[in-house]
C-alpha cells in the first residue's frame, strides 16, 4: 500500500519557531539593572557623626601640615604599636 502526500496541507512545523525568532527580534530588549537605596541608608551615610569628626580631623592636619606646624609624637605612636600587638 502506498500513501501519497501524507500531512502535506501546507503545514510547515517550524513557521511557529520562525514567527516567534522574527517576533523576539523585533521587540527591543528594555533589561536594565535598577539600585534602590532606602531613605534611612540615605540618612545613615549624611548624619554619620564619625565622617563629619574624621573630615574635620583631617582637614586640621591638612592646615598644620601647609602652615609648618604639625608635629609627631614618637611617644604615643610607640605606645599605640605596642598595645595594637599586645592584643
Amino acid at each position: 500500500m502506498k500513501i501519497n502526500n501524507l500531512n502535506s496541507m501546507g503545514v510547515n512545523p517550524y513557521k511557529r519557531n520562525l514567527e516567534k525568532n522574527t517576533a523576539a527580534a523585533q521587540k527591543p530588549q528594555t533589561k536594565e539593572d535598577k539600585v534602590e537605596i532606602s531613605s534611612k541608608a540615605k540618612d545613615l551615610q549624611q548624619s554619620n557623626e564619625v565622617v563629619k569628626a574624621r573630615q574635620e580631623k583631617v582637614q586640621a592636619i591638612k592646615t598644620q601640615l601647609e602652615s609648618g606646624t604639625y608635629t609627631i609624637d614618637p611617644q604615643a605612636i610607640a605606645k599605640g604599636l605596642l598595645n595594637f600587638y599586645k592584643k
